[in-house]
């Protein structure tokens, strides 16, 4: 059974033309969908700190789509260094975890349409004073970035601040974005790229501790990924474009970047 959130349900209910299980869009009669996501990249998908359930706009929007297409999901953690080959390789149906859509993963797994346009943006510690933007970052070589290794993020870092040597020193790899964000609040690194959407979830979480500097450094657009072939592509498609049209991307958006309180 879906396990939508009394926040989804609102959304799902935005539409009447666009119920759930409308039927101009796809029935999956039942069909259950394997999803593989991380958990760990606020709002999109995290462990509420008080329920220790995980929630998130990602959860929400599947629950959505799930309930419009008659779908039954189940969802699986997973590392993201582990994510996008397991499901080339066809061990779950879907990944999410605010993936970018890119030619080079787009070789690997296939992508829904983009339901998020997001920024790439510079973390630091509420209380720095050293650097501002990316060219005072990279002007000096005792300034650390953790990062998460294969991520659009360490690759921005990489080319667009730094030298284009993926192996530079100055990069301390992480396993998860979550750690990054730790080491940057413990003084272990100075900065954490991060696109807008997920760093803007951690500065609401930590007012205090953390804010964003420095002039945005190119934009990205999000995408649920699929094993190539997948049939499941055209149905989220669809259900994302019905979204879409009928309010419901806009007010899961007000709702996770807007009204949400972290804890």
């Amino acid at each position: 059974m879906n396990r939508l959130t009394a926040a989804a349900l609102a959304f799902a209910a935005l539409a009447p033309t666009l119920a759930l299980a409308d039927g101009h869009l796809p029935d999956l009669d039942g069909r259950e969908i394997v999803i593989a996501t991380e958990n760990a990249y606020p709002p999109l998908q995290f462990v509420d700190p008080v329920t220790g359930d995980p929630v998130g706009w990602e959860y929400d929007a599947m629950e959505i789509i799930a309930a419009r297409l008659n779908a039954d999901i189940t969802y699986e953690t997973i590392s993201w260094d582990a994510m996008i080959a397991a499901v080339a390789e066809g061990q779950f149906d879907m990944g999410m975890t605010g993936i970018t859509i890119r030619e080079d993963r787009a070789e690997m797994v296939d992508f829904s349409d983009s339901y998020m346009t997001s920024q790439m943006r510079m973390l630091v510690r509420a209380d720095e004073d050293r650097f501002s933007d990316a060219q005072g970052f990279a002007s000096d070589d005792d300034f650390l970035m953790g990062s998460q290794a294969g991520t659009t993020p360490f690759y921005v870092g990489v080319y667009e601040v730094l030298d284009g040597d993926e192996a530079n020193p100055r990069i301390v790899l992480f396993e998860t974005f979550g750690a990054a964000v730790q080491a940057l609040l413990t003084e272990d690194v100075d900065m954490v790229l991060t696109d807008s959407t997920g760093g803007e979830g951690y500065v609401r979480a930590n007012p205090d501790d953390l804010r964003i500097v420095g002039d945005p450094l190119g934009t990205e657009e999000f995408g649920f990924i699929f094993p190539p072939g997948s049939d499941l592509v055209g149905p989220i498609n669809a259900a994302i474009a019905s979204m879409r049209e009928d309010g419901t991307l806009d007010a899961l958006n007000q709702h996770w970047f807007v009204e949400y309180e972290f804890e």
